[in-house]
């Protein structure tokens, strides 16, 4: 690796972990209410919001084999979207147990996993799927690596995100779920957003092609950051080195 490819990749290691802002007590009060509202789609903008991610659940979907492991199941309201195939073996990574208890979608649950870090390193899995999830990540390098040695040797990480630090997406949420969420709360939406999203489209996509040798990238309804909502990366081939390094902390060297 040259002096100057190591740099870059040193460069963007450096980013991380981030450290989220604090939520104001105004906002914590109200956090699972509208979690909850937002990722049910109970009101109009929700709504609309939930019709337009479904470009995100169908591109992580397509041609779907399992074991899957998804990782930040939430609702766990991607599970309609696999196959019955892909369901035969079906892991879930979710700390947050309120938004899918109850949830019917858990009988096709095989294993429920509080944090990444307790799936054991040799169940390896054919698909790693994650929708919306990644740029909520404070420690997103040690995330995707852990992810890389999960895989099965033609395994594929397959992500989909907001197209966060594109102008459509900014419009899109500020004048969207923004608006009616200061309408409900007479708070700015911004403070909650920033709160929840520390990384953005660039970045995850800079950390997974530093960690995976073959890398694909997809946006919607326009290829391009600035005119697209959502961004889908695929990804193969994880250099389980570099993931190893980043994981034992040694960073230095893995850059």
């Amino acid at each position: 690796m040259s002096s100057e490819n190591a740099k870059h990749d040193a460069l963007i290691l450096q980013k991380f972990p981030k450290q989220r802002p604090a939520l104001p007590e105004a906002y914590q009060k109200l956090y699972e209410q509208e979690y909850l509202i937002n990722r049910e789609g109970k009101g109009f903008m929700e709504k609309l919001g939930k019709f337009l991610e479904e470009w995100m659940h169908r591109k992580v979907a397509a041609g779907g084999t399992a074991p899957v492991l998804e990782v930040g199941g939430g609702t766990l309201n991607h599970i309609q979207y696999e196959d019955e195939s892909a369901l035969a073996h079906y892991d879930v990574v979710e700390p947050f147990t309120r938004l899918y208890a109850g949830a019917e979608a858990m009988s096709s649950v095989n294993t429920m996993y509080e944090w990444l870090q307790d799936v054991p390193e040799t169940q390896k899995y054919k698909r790693i799927i994650s929708i919306a999830v990644l740029e909520h990540m404070e420690s997103l390098p040690e995330e995707v690596a852990r992810c890389g040695l999960l895989l099965d040797e033609d395994g594929v990480l397959r992500i989909a995100i907001p197209s966060e630090g594109g102008l459509l997406w900014y419009m899109a949420w500020r004048f969207g779920t923004g608006l009616t969420f200061w309408l409900r709360n007479k708070l700015d939406y911004g403070v909650l957003m920033r709160h929840e999203h520390v990384n953005n489209a660039a970045e995850i996509s800079d950390v997974i092609h530093l960690l995976y040798e073959d890398v694909s990238i997809k946006r919607w309804p326009i290829s391009w950051l600035h005119g697209s909502l959502y961004t889908y990366i695929e990804a193969k081939r994880p250099k389980a080195h570099l993931c190893r390094d980043i994981l034992s902390g040694s960073v230095a060297d893995a850059a």
